[in-house]
Formats: structure tokens, C-alpha cells, sequence
């Protein structure tokens, strides 16, 4: 399924934004900062681990994800729940394809994906800002939906560093913290899984995370927000913009109760 076209005068962000503007909290809260201190993340030799309730457990090796025949290329809005936003033309491997060459069994019903655990490299895990290593989780109908991507890249070039080398979770429907960066691991998994930022902040930060411009954070307004770029605010997109691609995927679910 190819991503629906951008709006009428959306512009991807460039390079320069894009890789200059950054949570990445294993390494650091200042954004700015991120790009300097991940200088040394060596993002080869590189593994994922696909593990849990399959049929046919894999490591795959960082060199066969990024193998030109299986990458695809995808314009997504990137909405942060802190009110900033983005559009990132990515590439990648739909994770689908992934997670079904696995084989998951019948009783998996959720991806728990988990970050590189190396305060060595990491300097932000030396403190405990979250519970580390980051983890993130998804339904396994929201993993295997044809929008969600294992990022390998950006504007044709190998993910930098500092926005998740070498491969992280892209879920455009959703708020960027659910997009784990230098992932390590996916186990599939019968029971919802504990997940970083429902540890960290539960009031604040739920598992669903869908973009929601009806549903404040407790902290601030989701209705609107600013594009990295400009000046002025924009409108807040139900699941940012996906809504006919995902939006029954919740069919009868309250998405305020379940946020």
C-alpha cells in the first residue's frame, strides 16, 4: 500500500532540518545537541532479532535489511506529541514482510520492539531520565498494517545517526515517541507489553499514541501544530492524515479512554 499523497503545499522538511532537530533521550534531551553527541553510534555490525511467539525465530543482519531489492520509499508526516511536526521521505522495509518471514504464531497479538542498551555509547542511559532500554509496542494488526516501516534511511542515504541509525520503527498514524530508534530486537508477545514512556509517564503518554488534535496531553493542546520550517501553526490531522488508511483498525474502540 503506497502512502497517500501529501496535502496540496506540503513540502518534505529538508535534510538539514530533518537531521538537525532530534529526540533521541539515549543520548540526550537537547535536540540540537543529539546530532553532535551521536557521532559515535557505529551503526555497523548491526542485528535484529525477530523472537517470541513465531514459528521461525531470525536475526537479520543490519546489511540484508538495507538491501536495495527490499527497500521501498515512503513520504510520511511525522507528528511529535510535543507539537512539532515533520515530513520525512523515508526509506525502508515495510515491516510486514519482516515480521512474516517469522512465522508468528496464532497467540501473538503484540510487537514489543526494544533500543540498543549501551550507556558506554549511549550517554543518556548513564542517567535515569527513563526506564532504558527504550521500549515501544504495537498491536500485531497495527505491525502488520502496510504503512508501518523499519526505517533504513532518509532522502536516499543511510539513517543518520542521530535519527536512529541503523534502523527504527516508523508508525506515521501515530506520535514520533513510538517510533523507537536503533532497534535491537522485536519479540511477539500474547499480553500487551509494558512500554518506556507508559512506565515513565503513564497519565501522559498512552500505549495507543494515535495523533488525536481532540485529545489534549494533559500539559497542552494537540489541535494544532508548528511545522518545522514555518512560522505559522496548521491544524492537527486525525491520525495525522491516515485516518482512511488505519482508522478502522480502532472500529468501536474509545480512542479518548484509549489514547
Amino acid at each position: 500500500m503506497p502512502a497517500p499523497a501529501l496535502a496540496a503545499g506540503e513540502q518534505p522538511n529538508s535534510l538539514a532540518e530533518i537531521s538537525g532537530y532530534n529526540n533521541f533521550y539515549e543520548y540526550s534531551t537537547d535536540k540540537k545537541a543529539v546530532a553532535i553527541l551521536a557521532s559515535n553510534l557505529q551503526p555497523r555490525p548491526w542485528q535484529v532479532r525477530i523472537e517470541g511467539e513465531v514459528e521461525q525465530p531470525l536475526t537479520m543482519d543490519i546489511d540484508e535489511l538495507t538491501a536495495p531489492k527490499r527497500q521501498v520509499e515512503r513520504i510520511y508526516r511525522l507528528r511529535c506529541v510535543e507539537g512539532w511536526s515533520m515530513v520525512i521521505p523515508w526509506q525502508g522495509v515495510p515491516l510486514c514482510e519482516v515480521l512474516s518471514a517469522a512465522r508468528p504464531t496464532s497467540r501473538a497479538k503484540f510487537a514489543r520492539f526494544v533500543a540498543l542498551h549501551d550507556p558506554a555509547r549511549f550517554y543518556g542511559q548513564r542517567l535515569p531520565t527513563l526506564p532504558w532500554p527504550y521500549a515501544e509496542a504495537l498491536r500485531i494488526d497495527e505491525a502488520m498494517h502496510p504503512l508501518t516501516l523499519l526505517a533504513t534511511g532518509i532522502y536516499g542515504k543511510p539513517m543518520p545517526n542521530q535519527n536512529g541509525a541503523p534502523v527504527r520503527l516508523v508508525v506515521p498514524w501515530k506520535y514520533g515517541f513510538k517510533s523507537i530508534k536503533s532497534i535491537v530486537a522485536i519479540r511477539l508477545e500474547e499480553s500487551q507489553p509494558t512500554t518506556t514512556w507508559s512506565q515513565a509517564a503513564p497519565s501522559e503518554y498512552g500505549f495507543y499514541a494515535n495523533v488525536n488534535p481532540q485529545v489534549p496531553h494533559p500539559r497542552w493542546t494537540q489541535a494544532r501544530e508548528v511545522r518545522i520550517g514555518e512560522l505559522k501553526k496548521r491544524d492537527t490531522l486525525p491520525f495525522n492524515g491516515y485516518a482512511d488508511q488505519v482508522a478502522h483498525l480502532y472500529h468501536g474502540l474509545d480512542l479518548v479512554k484509549h489514547h
